[in-house]
Formats: structure tokens, sequence, C-alpha cells
């Protein structure tokens, strides 16, 4: 069902974020519509890596509430939802204060390079490494955090966006330094997501994706131009959005 939905999510997606890729630093538009394409983005980017945890829960709570999975679910995007909101405030703070000087021919591309580079040294660190387990493994996962009744499912799957945003909110920023409109950019982190999460090679898998992006972040800070599918803004401030 949840890559059902996630298919759903992708047409949504595209339908809305056709033509509005301005690369690295993209405009947000208002707080309502951004967190709710944010919240259709995570349930396409999210659900076929979270498809096998939803799945087991499933499993686990059929006798007891067939409505568990989905208020699982629900609480997983109530975190995803939180995060994107915090991530427009932030960028309509920063863009207010700094203003022109991160144009991106000023320290806007800095700051997309140095996202990147600093996103592929997250990938290595401990903190990294444990939320991915916690998203690597189901059943460790739901015994450990296993609370009963409604709100516990709501809470479990709070809990469980939570550690998936720890793992991932590296990934997310370096989708804002390449263009978070971006289809082509969101299918790829989405692809990273994917592989670190479910293939069983998962310390290939880890430096895999710390290798892609630091060299994405090295040809952003050299040779922008170089880098397929990459929209290079035009000379402007950073979008107060």
């Amino acid at each position: 069902m949840l890559v059902g939905l996630a298919a759903i999510g992708w047409w949504s997606t595209i339908d809305r974020m056709q033509g509005m890729d301005d690369g690295p630093w993209t405009a947000l538009g208002t707080a309502g519509w951004f967190v709710g394409t944010w919240i259709v983005m995570m349930a396409a980017m999210m659900f076929p890596a979270l498809a096998p945890t939803v799945a087991l829960y499933s499993r686990m709570t059929k006798e007891r509430s067939p409505v568990a999975p989905l208020l699982f679910t629900a609480g997983y995007l109530l975190l995803w939802g939180a995060a994107g909101a915090f991530a427009f405030v932030l960028a309509r703070a920063c863009g207010r204060i700094a203003g022109d000087a991160l144009a991106w021919d000023e320290a806007g591309r800095w700051l997309a390079g140095g996202t990147l580079v600093a996103a592929a040294v997250y990938e290595l660190t401990p903190f990294k490494d444990v939320c991915l387990g916690k998203c690597r493994s189901p059943l460790g996962f739901l015994l450990g955090a296993w609370r009963d009744g409604r709100a516990g499912s709501l809470r479990m799957g709070a809990e469980h966006g939570a550690w998936c945003v720890g793992c991932c909110w590296a990934l997310m920023a370096s989708l804002f330094a390449l263009g978070v409109m971006s289809i082509t950019w969101m299918a790829c982190v989405a692809a990273l997501i994917a592989v670190e999460k479910t293939l069983p090679w998962r310390r290939a898998a880890t430096f895999g994706t710390m290798a892609i992006l630091l060299v994405l972040g090295i040809l952003v800070l050299a040779a922008p131009d170089s880098i397929p599918g990459l929209t290079i803004p035009e000379h402007m401030a950073m979008p107060q959005m």
C-alpha cells in the first residue's frame, strides 16, 4: 500500500513542481504551500523505505487494531512535516538576514558546496550510524519502542520519524543545496535514501553516499556547469520565500 501511495506522491509532486526548479536555494513559496508540498514529497521519497517497518507492524497489530498502521504512518509524516516547517522558517530567516550576501555569485555557491561537503562528512558520524541502524532494523525498533493503543501507534510512528530525520536530515539539506524543486535531484536523493536503508551492504552504501555527496560538493565549488541536471541560478539574492 505504501508503495502505491509513494507512486501517487511522485505523480502529485511532479504536477506541483513542474517548471519551478531555479537551482540551489530555490524560492519555497508560501508556508502553507511549501509544508503541504513537503509532506507529499516525504511520502513519495520515504514510503518505499518505510514499507518494511509498516508491513511488520501491520502483522503484529492485525488482531488488535487494523488502523494502527495508518496511525503509525501518520505519526511518521507528522515528524517530517515538522522538519519541513523548521526548514522553511530557517530558510526565510537566513534570506531576510543575509539578503544579497547569499546570492549565487556571492556566498550562495559556497554555501551550497559547503552544505554538500558537510552532508558527506555527516555520513560517517556515529550519530548517523545509530539513526541508520534504527531505520534498517524494523523488528529491533518496534520491540524497543512498543506502546499499546492508538496513541501509542501515533507515538511510535513519530519516534520512528525522529530517527529517520536524524538519519536523513543532511541528505535533505543537500536537496535544498541542489534544488529542492528539482524532480531530478529529488529522485537522486530518494534513491540514496532507499539504498542506505534497504540494501544489505550497509557500509558500502554509506561510503558510496558519502563519496557522491563529496564529489558533488567539490564540483559545485569548482565547476558547477559540469554537473548534469543542476540549474545555475541567475544573479539574485537568496529568496525570502
